[in-house]
């Protein structure tokens, strides 16, 4: 893959308050314009200072995909991109104290887009997960009252992604946020898909893969930012591989295939940065890997974000596109 361009930072995204940011799950609002959830947000390039907010909606122009995504809008009644959701950062909810709320993925279902996020005290200490809603294509959003604890399904399901199938059902990879662990998977109509006890298991019991069935873990190693979507011919689950410090996708029938045996495409490769050519896919401390709506095996779009964390810039997201092996 290759890089299109920076999307966030210093003459990109002044005016909406944005300096530095990270994350951008995409999906298509029912209006057609594209939606991207950023995370931890500062009106200064880098982590800190002013204007401390997340998650912040950023809207794009779906027909500027090919050259680098063109900013329309943000959620707030100016142009400066307002939290989406109203708490205040290291305040204390519900007895605890919360830092931050990240963002983990974005889904359109008919009209109503729908938003998990992780109620966080730092990075990788998850409290509980929610589920907040948007019926105006992403300008406000309002607590389905959904909510899961940090510890569900013994950690594993803080760190989300989910896509819907031609099958009316929802499917749902998931991992914990410290990025040491494996994958998991479930199943839920979408019709359903704020109701906890509709949501399934795949799992592995008495000899057999089955739904219903506590699920098991569906692929070890040591994962980070996930993104499940269905292509034309396929499903793609892309992801930070933060074990092998890289950016790899897999290639899926149906979200229940083996995904030892799927193809595994490595996208971008981790790099120290003094080694970074973003050309030919070497990055440096990056991570995230959200697919752009409309992406297709041969014209692949890949949103990154990086954060240099000795001096705290870049901290950016990043277009890159690119192809899967035929």
């Amino acid at each position: 893959m290759h890089k299109v361009g920076d999307l966030t930072g210093p003459g990109l995204t002044d005016r909406f308050g944005i300096g530095g940011t990270d994350l951008g799950v995409l999906t298509t609002a029912p209006d057609g314009r594209l939606v991207a959830v950023l995370g931890d947000t500062f009106e200064r390039p880098g982590v800190g200072g002013p204007g401390w907010r997340s998650p912040v909606v950023l809207f794009a122009d779906p027909a500027s995909v090919r050259t680098g995504l063109t900013w329309t809008g943000s959620t707030g009644a100016r142009d400066y991109a307002e939290q989406a959701l109203p708490y205040h950062h290291d305040s204390i909810i519900h007895g605890v104290r919360v830092s931050t709320v990240i963002p983990t993925d974005v889904i359109t279902i008919g009209g109503t887009m729908y938003l998990h996020v992780m109620v966080c005290e730092g990075i990788g200490n998850v409290h509980w997960t929610e589920v907040h809603r948007s019926t105006d294509n992403g300008a406000t959003w309002t607590h389905t009252g959904t909510t899961w604890p940090g510890d569900h399904h013994g950690g594993l399901f803080q760190m989300l992604t989910w896509a819907q199938g031609a099958d009316g059902y929802v499917y749902a990879f998931s991992t914990g946020f410290q990025r040491d662990r494996g994958l998991i998977l479930q199943r839920v109509p979408a019709d359903r898909i704020t109701e906890p006890e509709a949501w399934q298991g795949w799992g592995f019991r008495d000899g057999a893969w089955a739904w219903g069935n506590p699920p098991t873990v569906a692929l070890t190693g040591a994962h980070g930012e996930l993104c499940l979507r269905p292509l034309p011919d396929r499903w793609l689950l892309s992801f930070f591989d933060a074990g092998n410090y890289r950016i790899d996708a897999l290639e899926l029938e149906h979200p229940t295939s083996n995904l030892y045996e799927a193809r595994r495409t490595t996208l971008l490769r981790g790099t120290a940065w003094d080694g970074e050519n973003h050309a030919t896919g070497h990055v440096a401390q990056l991570y995230g890997a959200y697919l752009v709506p409309g992406s297709t095996p041969d014209e692949l779009h890949l949103l990154v974000s990086q954060w240099n964390t000795e001096r705290n810039w870049p901290y950016r997201v990043m277009q890159f596109a690119g192809s899967l092996p035929r």
